[in-house]
């Protein structure tokens, strides 16, 4: 995938999601952000708490310079429960060994009214389709569409909070024609939003019952474990 990531489409793909997650992360408060793999975006640089991570389950590559790295299990993150205050996931859940179990440990470690933000490709688009464009990032596991992610983020009492689409134009090799397609971007979202190649979603935690009165990031919020490589896992269930 690093490879396709440098050509002209990967590329314009990583315009489109950096500039999305700069906007969806800029003004969500709290002490501690974690971004969960996809090394090549920094997920979190528009974002202000004092304390942001990047996990990723596997050494990466290049390592990213003025970043905090820690090497960890997407299903069992080092992290107590109810203490971070904002997830990012770029394409985690697609890489994913078990998405399910990923999601599960994400509610378990957001504090109540905390945010995640998601990044998938949209198995209805352009990308989706084309099996070409599909072996160029033959880590990615199956394409999780926004509707069954919205499903799976309401079992675990998420509600969603907005859902954008992006990347309209097909995925050629070569920057030339790249730009000949630009205008399918303007089209794209005038016409047919909902079938771009790339989405992003923000959801919020919510717990039945409270209500915060005050900011969240006023009251006393667990510090974030010590970072290590391994921890266990104590994900709730209930996502089949």
């Amino acid at each position: 995938m690093p490879d396709w990531l440098a050509s002209p489409a990967g590329q314009y793909l990583r315009a489109w999601e950096q500039t999305y997650l700069d906007r969806a992360v800029a003004d969500v408060f709290g002490f501690h952000a974690l971004q969960l793999g996809f090394p090549a975006l920094d997920a979190l640089q528009a974002n202000r708490m004092p304390h942001r991570w990047l996990g990723c389950d596997t050494h990466p590559e290049p390592w990213p310079l003025g970043r905090d790295v820690l090497l960890t299990n997407y299903e069992a993150l080092p992290f107590p429960s109810a203490s971070l205050d904002l997830l990012v996931l770029p394409h985690t859940l697609e890489l994913s060994y078990d998405p399910h179990a990923t999601l599960r440990e994400v509610e378990r470690v957001l504090v109540p009214e905390g945010r995640v933000v998601i990044c998938g490709f949209n198995p209805n688009s352009l990308w989706g389709l084309s099996k070409s464009c599909k072996r160029g990032f033959s880590e990615v596991g199956e394409f999780i569409g926004q509707r069954r992610l919205r499903d799976w983020l309401q079992l675990l009492s998420f509600e969603v909070e907005s859902t954008s689409f992006g990347c309209y134009r097909p995925a050629v090799k070569t920057e030339r024609w790249l730009k000949r397609w630009d205008w399918m971007d303007e089209a794209g979202v005038r016409w047919w939003p909902i079938l771009g190649a790339v989405y992003g979603m923000v959801a919020v935690k919510r717990v039945h019952g409270m209500r915060l009165m005050s900011p969240a990031w006023k009251k006393a919020v667990p510090r974030a474990a010590t970072v290590v490589t391994t921890a266990s896992n104590t994900a709730s269930k209930g996502m089949e």
